[in-house]
């Protein structure tokens, strides 16, 4: 039976995380099950009882709960564990607040389950309408440091919307525990020889997900953190 285990990292989203749950297809074609992992990360607003009380109605729902907020990096990393531990097939990352469009992880799934690449992105650099300049501006930066520290070329490398076959799940090592985890992602084919696709998503920004937003000034801590890693991160 394939199995997709599709997660949703997320930080104080009560206010759009049964929206967000909701968003998502029930079925897949290619997909046997579908399982819906919501990884709160040390919310104090209520985000895991709102999941909660959505899975009561939804079997495909699991919440686990980090004690703290440990960051995004700590967030996928759990959802890792847990799509090797329930032996999924594949792996999607979602974004809690918004972001994703529906027929994207649609999308996404679609040239996993095709076998386009171990790694599939999202990319909203392809056609970046309806993404403001500074987060276009922002992302290239991040894109083009990613590429020099680690000789690997995304359109973006920032992106949420992320997917990853059994192959991906069982080699890709994740020690980064904050937003420094995405450019980490790409670092880690390259390591492990895994072969990588993007397709196009739209970029869906509402004013709660720019204010739930990256920073830009996250930026600069992000360079500083892939610079640290590059240099004495090990393999």
């Amino acid at each position: 039976m394939a199995r997709l285990c599709i997660a949703v990292p997320a930080f104080n989203e009560a206010e759009v995380i049964a929206a967000t749950l909701r968003s998502i297809p029930r079925a897949l074609a290619g997909a046997d099950e579908i399982a819906i992992l919501v990884v709160d990360d040390g919310s104090s607003d209520g985000t895991s009882a709102r999941a909660l009380a959505l899975g009561a109605a939804d079997p495909r729902v699991t919440v686990l709960r980090h004690a703290i907020n440990r960051g995004l990096g700590a967030a996928i990393a759990t959802a890792f564990a847990w799509a090797r531990a329930h032996a999924c097939d594949w792996l999607i990352t979602y974004d809690a607040d918004g972001q994703h469009a529906p027929e994207d992880l649609a999308a996404v799934f679609a040239a996993l389950a095709a076998g386009r690449g171990d790694v599939v992105i999202g990319s909203r650099m392809l056609h970046p309408r309806g993404m403001p300049w500074y987060r276009v501006v922002g992302n290239w930066g991040l894109n083009v440091a990613t590429w020099i520290l680690f000789g690997v070329w995304t359109t973006d490398s920032q992106s949420g919307l992320r997917g990853f076959d059994r192959r991906a799940l069982e080699s890709i090592v994740l020690r980064q525990d904050r937003m420094a985890v995405s450019s980490e992602l790409i670092k880690e084919i390259r390591a492990r020889k895994l072969r990588a696709a993007e397709v196009p998503i739209r970029a869906i920004y509402t004013d709660y997900s720019l204010r739930k937003g990256q920073r830009s000034a996250n930026g600069i801590n992000i360079v500083f953190r892939l610079l640290f890693d590059a240099l004495f991160g090990g393999e």
